[in-house]
């Protein structure tokens, strides 16, 4: 297993917080268990990645009902942590390559998915790391650019790595006074779903500021917001974007 001697050389002067880092380290054992501390956090990626698949059978022509209906398409999950996004993925059949910027979450990553006997590419590297010859099919993003110091370079990174005519996923959370109620003051001191610190909401997003990190190149052809059922726990879609949204965008061909 890397160390944190062997992260620290790497994301030197990278667009990654050492302190950021060092959180989710503390998090990324505990990733996977169902009856942990952030089963709230696992529901909300099994509602979420099926979203994302949905569309992403729509946008590439992919019947949703086959067995493996992403297979052939190359997938880059940017923030993979624990592997949780990227194991669905790799599970519908899609090619994926999960990168993150903390070692031992991609180690937990690499160990639950030999377990799982699930084939996916993980690598302990930024973003910024990857050359333009990279590209994907599909890029995600998903709750990463609220936790980084400079979110335009994110982004930017995100657009450069998809093909033409791929899709590009990004998923985060509002800056609005009712994003900080719910997402902070409720998840992180009352009910405790995440580590309290967890988040900063200076550092959430708004959907019109990824609009313009993202550029012309790109139409938004899809958002939704993403809330909990206090009562059941059960996660669904819903037309605000006020606290957790994602969007997803198209790349136009080159010219």
């Amino acid at each position: 297993m890397l160390d944190k001697s062997e992260l620290s050389k790497s994301v030197e002067n990278d667009n990654m917080s050492r302190a950021e880092i060092d959180r989710f380290d503390e998090m990324a054992e505990a990733w996977w268990d169902p009856k942990g501390p952030y089963k709230t956090a696992l529901a909300f990626n099994a509602a979420r990645v099926d979203i994302m698949q949905a569309q992403l059978c729509k946008h590439f022509n992919r019947d949703a009902q086959a067995a493996q209906p992403l297979a052939g398409l190359s997938l880059l999950d940017i923030g993979c942590g624990g592997g949780l996004i990227s194991e669905y993925m790799a599970n519908a059949g899609a090619q994926v390559t999960g990168i993150d910027a903390s070692a031992t979450s991609i180690e937990v990553a690499k160990r639950h998915a030999q377990q799982s006997e699930v084939e996916v590419d993980y690598q302990h590297k930024l973003s910024s790391q990857l050359t333009d010859q990279q590209q994907y099919d599909v890029v995600i993003n998903a709750e990463v650019v609220e936790h980084v110091p400079d979110q335009p370079a994110l982004i930017k990174d995100c657009t450069r790595l998809v093909k033409p005519e791929g899709m590009l996923i990004l998923a985060t959370l509002n800056r609005t006074w009712l994003s900080y109620i719910v997402a902070i003051v409720g998840a992180e001191y009352i009910m405790g779903y995440l580590p309290k610190g967890t988040h900063s909401w200076r550092k959430f997003v708004k959907p019109g500021e990824l609009d313009s990190w993202v550029g012309p190149s790109f139409t938004r052809f899809y958002e939704t917001g993403m809330r909990m059922n206090p009562v059941t726990g059960d996660w669904k879609k819903t037309a605000s974007l006020a606290v957790n949204f994602m969007l997803v965008y198209h790349r136009h061909s080159s010219n």
